[in-house]
């Protein structure tokens, strides 16, 4: 190697730019979803969101004078490996923030390490309402999230089914994880302010094929609608199992029955469906139009179909609003960081809503019942839902 080369490599290896400078150091951001298995479409098109939000605040010169790293991790929708992942990140990638989370579960067993290292953390798909509440009590609370939290789901599916619909027998279908039962006791409360108890309450586990036996109790008890919580493949397995039963009644529920994994495998027997969105791949705005054409040039989904609009929107919109605080507060420290968020001096407009002070000491919710509309799956897609 002669001595040119030498001092390229060399310039290379330090990281000099060419005006002789160190170059910054890239902002380090974890991304910790599930890429695999069941929950994967809500994992992988948040992911695919996030990135695509890093790539366009990169491509305009980064947040403070520095580049956006991610830091992808596949916690495969296990409490222990995220509890795993949040280690790794925060100890060895040293990330300044963390976007992610699709499974409550999985967040309660982690977002613990970030709160210890005072290091926000970003929930922008998982929905249990204790999320943002598990440190509430403690001085400063290092969680947030822009995602429809479970209180307002559930009131909104309960209103829809009870009040709009007219349904006085409910019956109620949800998963054993903790999305599933803690989704369960926020319907049955919702429910409980109606005046209503719900005729049947059944419990079934991932990777469940058959509902017969959920489904004949709901039936016997005189069910007019089920109300849902759970992912896609296994609510598919619920509207299948309707069908051989030849006892077709209305599915209304989480935001997750808007799944592409719902959709797909449920087929025919999916469409009427009701679910809340918070975004649904509709280009009504012009931000809207050009998130879901940036999409689906990048990403080139099946038939032009987000596996799951709600998690790309939301995973976007998440790493703008981490932006935006850094970037207020001059700062990639946390405490800083926080407090930026807490109180956000400019207006964002995300793919999701524009976001106006979001977050204050007290609230580290962004999103509210006016950022959610009901979708409904028509012919293979999701569609706002008509009156």
């Amino acid at each position: 190697m002669n001595f040119k080369m030498k001092s390229l490599v060399a310039v290379a290896v330090l990281g000099f730019s060419a005006s002789g400078s160190m170059a910054a150091e890239p902002i380090k951001i974890g991304v910790a979803g599930p890429f695999t298995g069941g929950s994967a479409p809500m994992g992988v098109s948040m992911r695919d969101g996030v990135k695509l939000a890093a790539a366009e605040i990169n491509a305009k010169g980064g947040v403070l004078g520095r580049q956006i790293q991610l830091v992808e991790r596949d916690d495969e929708a296990k409490n222990e490996r995220g509890v795993q992942i949040a280690q790794e990140l925060i100890n060895k990638e040293k990330v300044v923030a963390t976007v992610g989370y699709i499974n409550t579960g999985v967040a309660l067993a982690s977002q613990r390490f970030y709160q210890e290292a005072k290091i926000p953390v970003m929930n922008n798909v998982a929905t249990g309402t204790i999320i943002t509440k598990q440190f509430a009590d403690q001085p400063e609370n290092y969680v947030f999230r822009n995602s429809a939290n479970d209180s307002i789901q559930s009131a909104m599916i309960v209103e829809e089914a009870v009040t709009r619909r007219g349904f006085k027998k409910v019956a109620i279908l949800a998963d054993s994880t903790n999305y599933g039962q803690l989704g369960r006791e926020d319907l049955e409360k919702a429910l409980a302010a109606k005046g209503i108890k719900a005729v049947a309450v059944e419990k079934y586990n991932i990777k469940d094929v058959d509902m017969t036996a959920q489904l004949l109790k709901a039936k016997a008890a005189g069910a007019e609608t089920v109300l849902t919580y759970g992912i896609g493949p296994e609510l598919a397995q619920i509207a299948n199992g309707m069908e051989k039963l030849n006892w077709k009644v209305p599915m209304i529920g989480s935001w997750t029955l808007s799944m592409g994994n719902f959709i797909d495998n449920a087929g025919k027997n999916g469409n009427g469906t009701r679910m809340p969105q918070t975004f649904i791949q509709d280009p009504n705005t012009p931000k809207r139009k050009a998130f879901i054409d940036a999409y689906v040039a990048a990403y080139k989904p099946a038939n032009g179909r987000m596996p799951s609009p709600v998690s790309a929107a939301q995973g976007y919109d998440s790493v703008y609003l981490l932006a935006a605080a850094m970037k207020q507060a001059g700062s990639t420290d946390g405490p800083k960081v926080r407090a930026a968020l807490e109180n956000l001096n400019e207006k964002l407009e995300g793919v999701v809503t524009t976001y106006d002070k979001p977050y204050s000491k007290t609230d580290h919710e962004a999103i509210n019942a006016n950022n959610v509309q009901f979708g409904e799956v028509k012919d293979g897609r999701v569609v706002a839902a008509g009156k």
